[in-house]
């Protein structure tokens, strides 16, 4: 089994917060978990797992 790590950082890549899912369980369910501690965002750095209409509208 392997786990993926979700992160939020802040611009200096310091981490505000995390959640840790199942290696194959989509970045989505990891972003999801994540939604309610970002800060506002202006612009985001992620990779295309994290591609989603409703990801980016929630931010």
């Amino acid at each position: 089994m392997n786990t993926t790590l979700h992160a939020v950082t802040n611009r200096n890549g310091r981490p505000l917060d995390f959640s840790m899912t199942a290696g194959l369980i989509s970045d989505y369910t990891g972003a999801a978990a994540l939604l309610d501690g970002f800060p506002p965002a202006e612009w985001m750095l992620a990779d295309r797992g994290y591609d989603a209409d409703w990801f980016r509208d929630a931010l």
